[in-house]
């Protein structure tokens, strides 16, 4: 194993087309604060690394559609994003964005190397462009109807309707989302990154030189590289991001992807003089804190560039988390389903902690995990209320009351008290174990057992009892307890960094040193310490009820907007409807289409044949749970090739109001073939 001298840690870059939630938190930015913090506390050299990713055609649309600029909408959602993670105590030594000029010419320059030393490929191909508008369209700039499902108003990239992944040119009456004109074909000239030039380098570099990352890492990476890398572009038409920086290129810019990686880079380098130590020199170790939809470009698209560009370090470890759910539904911005940072900082002032805790304790490392505040509400009064807090306060306190805030000195010790200082002494072993192997939940749990080592001494010892019989029984029994007070404000000041600084205030110190941790002397006797207050307080089942209820609300409000009855289509021809032959059929195998989150690959008996037909259902449906299942199929649609996999038909599905899928199939089971009329 390398013997770093120093930590690079790079987060995902939000996009700054809106504020940040609580799955961002759980997923990417806790977990990063976390292991920067602990090692800041070992006193090793670290860097923390952020900023916002403000190009991309998602931007141009919100601006469009609010009559604004890009640029206005980016520097809107930096400020908030910013502030959020401020807010959160989120340590980042620098967080840039990728409009800064700093980005502008390092991205700019990083390409021309790669161009320059011929690792680019060129390809022309004919692509929609709107006439009146004079500018090549990129695929959500383009909408027309659903080849799959017919719906109105699919993208150029995707069906929002069934979930089916598009190419533009199958939309039928594509339109421009910018002029409302019909586009038309031309061709255009893009740059592209050989992916499967460099698939023998990632297949050694990942596959047998890093067996130590996270499984859902390592597996989806294994997955990408099995099925074959491809050529992707790196360049696209439109005039909102990094103008790529080579003749004939007018109205090119860099696309998002190879854009915002080198953001780290860019923001490296606005942060110190020495940037090039951080990104070149082979001592240092660079980590990527990101969620898993950013695996790929994290570990073979931005590898991959690093590599061709020749000069950079390659990351030491990705540990990618799943996602967060919002009390049993996926986190959605588009249908506000989401617990947003500066909302929670105004309806729960001076309690980042308590969420820092609830998202770390519940983190979703290997699986999705749920939010609830019903959860939340749990952990805050029986852990951190009923536990660490208890204990403090009663330690804190006692000590008030019986010695004037003067520590005791400490006597001899009983066999009871010589476990509890094993205890404590183990503890920092379990906590660096698990924080090295980016176990962050695990972490938690260890550190939170200095306080329920604590918690439990004290009531098993009760001081306030012994105080009557044997007051110098009492003082190593305080002692004690201040020790334990100081290992907690030491091993819970990575993930509760607030309450941290509170409780050290409490007992009038500086900041400790992780060194320290398991030490039993780390307050001497005769120390004075200050006033306390509690550190947690109890949250009421009206506040939690609230909360529930907002969202609530929210769900009420995007189901009206879903029963909004869509407008009939135009009049069909009644021989237009005969030409559509629907049968009766019956579904033989069903599996995952791999790189997709909504589509399954279905084999299908029709009664005349067996054939496959792709179907955008897989959010709803288990690929298991629906063999043998009678379904409704438009026999006669013409084949049309899907994420590489010839579709030969469409199963009809009905959707209501909120948005869930259902069969549509006879009420008695018929034979298959049996014609729907």
């Amino acid at each position: 194993m390398n013997d770093f001298k120093r930590t690079l840690i790079t987060t995902a870059l939000p996009y700054a087309n809106g504020p940040v939630h609580i799955g961002h938190l759980a997923g990417v930015y806790v977990p990063a604060d976390i292991f920067a913090r602990y090692l800041r506390m070992k006193g090793e050299e670290v860097l923390l690394i952020g900023g916002s990713d403000e190009h991309g055609v998602p931007i141009t649309l919100k601006a469009k559609n609010e009559g604004i600029t890009p640029q206005d909408v980016v520097d809107r959602y930096h400020g908030i994003i910013k502030k959020s993670f401020e807010d959160f105590g989120i340590t980042f030594d620098v967080y840039s964005r990728t409009t800064s000029k700093t980005h502008q010419d390092h991205a700019s320059a990083f390409f021309k190397t790669l161009y320059d030393k011929g690792e680019f490929i060129e390809k022309t191909s004919e692509q929609f462009y709107d006439p009146k508008a004079h500018q090549f369209l990129a695929d959500r700039y383009i909408t027309g109807t659903c080849p799959h499902c017919k719906s109105e108003g699919a993208y150029g990239d995707q069906c929002e309707s069934c979930g089916t992944s598009l190419n533009a040119t199958d939309l039928i009456h594509p339109k421009s989302v910018i002029s409302g004109s019909k586009p038309e074909m031309r061709e255009t000239k893009h740059w592209y990154l050989p992916l499967d030039k460099y698939e023998p380098f990632l297949k050694e570099w990942i596959l047998e030189g890093h067996k130590e990352w996270k499984s859902n890492v390592y597996g989806q990476c294994k997955s990408w590289i099995d099925m074959g890398l491809q050529p992707r572009a790196v360049s696209r038409d439109l005039d909102w991001g990094v103008p790529v920086p080579v003749e004939g290129a007018e109205g090119k810019v860099l696309y998002v992807w190879f854009d915002a990686p080198i953001g780290y880079i860019s923001a490296t380098k606005e942060l110190t003089h020495d940037w090039e130590t951080w990104w070149k020199d082979d001592s240092t170790r660079m980590l990527h804190f990101i969620g898993k939809d950013n695996i790929v470009f994290h570990c073979i698209v931005f590898p991959t560039m690093l590599k061709a560009h020749g000069a950079y370090n390659l990351p030491e470890n990705v540990p990618a988390n799943e996602f967060l759910n919002l009390e049993g539904d996926k986190i959605s911005t588009s249908r506000n389903w989401a617990v947003w940072l500066h909302e929670y900082l105004e309806e729960f002032p001076g309690k980042q902690d308590v969420l820092r805790y609830v998202l770390t304790a519940n983190a979703p490392e290997t699986k999705d995990n749920d939010f609830t505040w019903k959860d939340f509400q749990a952990r805050n009064n029986n852990e951190l209320v009923a536990i660490y807090g208890n204990f403090v306060n009663r330690t804190l306190v006692l000590t008030h009351k019986y010695y004037q805030g003067e520590v005791p000195a400490l006597g001899e010790l009983t066999d009871y008290d010589q476990e509890i200082v094993q205890e404590l002494t183990a503890t920092k072993a379990k906590i660096e174990k698990a924080l090295d192997g980016f176990k962050i939940r695990e972490a938690l749990f260890e550190a939170m057992n200095i306080a329920r080592i604590g918690n439990k001494y004290i009531a098993d010892c009760e001081p306030w009892a012994v105080m009557k019989t044997d007051p110098e029984r009492v003082k190593t029994i305080m002692n004690i307890c201040m020790q334990i007070t100081a290992n907690c404000a030491i091993g819970l000041a990575p993930f509760l960094p607030f309450t941290s600084q509170k409780l050290q205030g409490f007992m009038n110190v500086e900041e400790l040193n992780w060194s320290s941790l398991g030490g039993i002397d780390l307050i001497p006797a005769g120390h004075s310490i200050n006033k306390s207050a509690l550190l947690f307080e109890k949250i009421e089942d009206e506040t939690i009820e609230a909360q529930i209820q907002k969202l609530l609300n929210t769900k009420e409000a995007n189901k009206a907007e879903s029963q909004k009855v869509e407008p009939a289509k135009a009049n069909c021809s009644f021989e237009d409807f005969m030409k559509m032959d629907i049968r009766t059929g019956t579904i033989l195998e069903a599996e995952k289409v791999a790189k997709t989150k909504k589509l399954l690959k279905l084999t299908v008996d029709t009664g005349l044949d067996k054939r496959t037909v792709v179907s955008g259902i897989a959010e709803f449906f288990e690929p298991e749970k629906i063999v043998g299942q009678q379904v409704s199929i438009l026999i006669n649609l013409e084949p049309r090739k899907i994420r590489g996999i010839e579709s030969q038909g469409m199963i009809l599905m009905a959707e209501d109001a909120d948005g869930k899928l259902m069969f549509i199939s006879p009420t008695e089971k018929t034979s298959n073939g049996s014609i729907v009329r």
